[in-house]
């Protein structure tokens, strides 16, 4: 069942997910959606750009693609104002087994309580609103196109990750201080993918 209750900082998602995941040799991308919540987009930002950057799993390869569709058709359904996101059953039921969930959170705690501590509302104006928002998403989906290429540049999708968590944790927060580096972020990474096929 959804969970209606939005989630908070970086540790809150880490929690949920290894909740939905207990006692389970595998859990799927509908498990994983369905703890967060699959409401705001916020949230799957933010689940996307930790799956993206965490050890043992954003290295897989094809993951940073499969994340890549989620974040383009979660940015397209925004545009169109749904209120509830939809994927394709064939990618909900795609699945990351337990053992290597667990690793990749128990390697991620430190750094998110770090990033926790540093994130608040800041210069909400920027992050807040009908605009804003939609150039997160239009952000998004820039980030989304390129990180099928970046699979084949060496840790260019981790950059990605970072751009998609930062965009998250903004939105979450409320902190366009954030949203200011993801959007640079989002600058360089294009830089590195140009460089990465054409230098």
């Amino acid at each position: 069942m959804e969970n209606e209750e939005q989630v908070a900082n970086l540790e809150e998602v880490m929690d949920r997910v290894v909740e939905a995941a207990h006692e389970r040799e595998t859990i799927s991308v509908d498990d994983i959606l369905n703890a967060i919540g699959q409401r705001s987009f916020g949230p799957v930002l933010l689940l996307v750009g930790l799956i993206v950057l965490a050890p043992l799993i954003g290295d897989i390869p094809g993951v940073p693609t499969l994340c890549a569709i989620m974040v383009f058709s979660f940015s397209i359904q925004l545009m169109l104002h749904r209120e509830h996101f939809w994927l394709p059953q064939w990618m909900l039921r795609r699945s990351v087994k337990t053992r290597s969930l667990h690793k990749a959170v128990k390697l991620s705690r430190k750094p998110a309580r770090f990033i926790d501590r540093l994130v608040k509302p800041r210069l909400t104006y920027l992050i807040r609103g009908y605009i804003p928002t939609r150039c997160v998403a239009l952000a998004s989906m820039t980030i989304a196109l390129m990180m099928p290429p970046m699979e084949f540049i060496p840790f260019s999708a981790n950059l990605a990750g970072a751009v998609l968590t930062c965009f998250g944790l903004a939105l979450i927060a409320r902190d366009g201080v954030l949203a200011l580096l993801a959007f640079a972020l989002t600058g360089a990474s294009a830089t590195v993918v140009i460089y990465g096929i054409w230098g």
